[in-house]
């Protein structure tokens, strides 16, 4: 039996989804980002108010006093959607585990000086409470946000604040130490050096402007509590004593590094939408820095003590260049 083997060529009808085609000008091949994101979000025929907030819709521009001439600028320029993102967390998270083990198998954890793992603890355990009330905090600005391009890179940062709770909780066990996490805890409910920074976080649960949220939560908060402990911090334990603890935050250092890139971007983009935005967004920056300079102090002199008023002046400065760099002048 002869069998005819031939390549046909199909033409398709058109290359993307009408929507795309309309936003883009033309029928045009869309990558999987914009297809998992562009106008998504409904914007019409509404069934019902939210009984709990009936003065807005579902889904509501007036949630937030930033208006936008299009949602969708706000897009991510990681260009994550769901499969991409989950991706890129398994290679992360798969360094991190490696980096995890490592340390078990050598028993690095183990030959950790006494005094440096007291140190290191004391500052960093109580972290795994931020970053809980971070997830809360990004998961609201997720549920309320306007616009799928917003709201869907607002998720998967709230749910990567669920990895760093968890691995900085593994840190604590990672030295055998089921107590350390007991006295993390009472530290974070009692004890003084904390009290601030756990007004603050849990200010921002109550706080409505979703917007407004994200400015305090992941610009001006993250903006200077992560280089202060993920980079200031461990180059202190790494100089006096080993460079475990670098080991085992990797993931909060990158995390934090390519997360910064997303968020300068929508706050430049939004700046650049109208004065009333970058009027606002400098008033917000101002105002949440402040605070989160009086809710970080007492734990920079509980890590650095003497050092600590230089060290926050100049990360304040640079939290400051980046403000300027997305052209919102303070």
């Amino acid at each position: 039996m002869a069998i005819d083997l031939r390549t046909v060529s199909i033409t398709p009808l058109r290359q993307t989804f009408g929507h795309l085609a309309r936003r883009m000008g033309a029928d045009k091949p869309a990558s999987r980002y914009m297809e998992a994101t562009m106008d998504l979000q409904p914007v019409e025929n509404y069934h019902y108010r939210p009984t709990w907030e009936p003065q807005y819709e579902i889904f509501d521009e007036t949630r937030t006093k930033v208006t936008m001439k299009d949602w969708y600028a706000l897009k991510d320029p990681r260009q994550y959607y769901y499969g991409a993102w989950t991706l890129a967390r398994g290679k992360m998270q798969e360094i991190a585990e490696g980096d995890f083990d490592l340390v078990d198998e050598l028993g690095l954890a183990a030959a950790y000086p006494a005094a440096g793992k007291e140190e290191a603890l004391k500052v960093f355990l109580p972290l795994r409470h931020v970053a809980w009330a971070s997830n809360l905090n990004k998961a609201y600005v997720s549920s309320y946000g306007y616009g799928i391009a917003i709201s869907q890179a607002a998720c998967y940062a709230s749910m990567d604040q669920l990895g760093v709770a968890q691995y900085t909780s593994r840190l604590g066990l990672a030295f055998n130490d089921l107590d350390a996490l007991t006295a993390a805890k009472t530290a974070w409910l009692e004890g003084a050096e904390w009290q601030e920074m756990r007004r603050y976080v849990e200010d921002l649960m109550v706080e409505k402007d979703w917007f407004e949220v994200l400015v305090a939560q992941d610009f001006a908060l993250e903006g200077l509590l992560y280089p202060l402990i993920f980079e200031r911090y461990n180059e202190k334990l790494n100089a006096a004593y080993s460079p475990v603890f670098s080991m085992l935050t990797r993931f909060q250092r990158e995390w934090f590094g390519e997360t910064t890139k997303w968020l300068d971007s929508i706050l430049k983009v939004t700046a650049a939408d109208n004065a009333d935005n970058k009027a606002q967004l400098a008033e917000w920056i101002k105002h949440w820095r402040e605070r989160a300079l009086k809710a970080i102090k007492p734990v920079a002199v509980l890590a650095f003590g003497a050092d600590a008023d230089a060290i926050l002046d100049e990360l304040v400065q640079n939290l400051n260049a980046r403000a300027a760099k997305a052209g919102i002048t303070l």
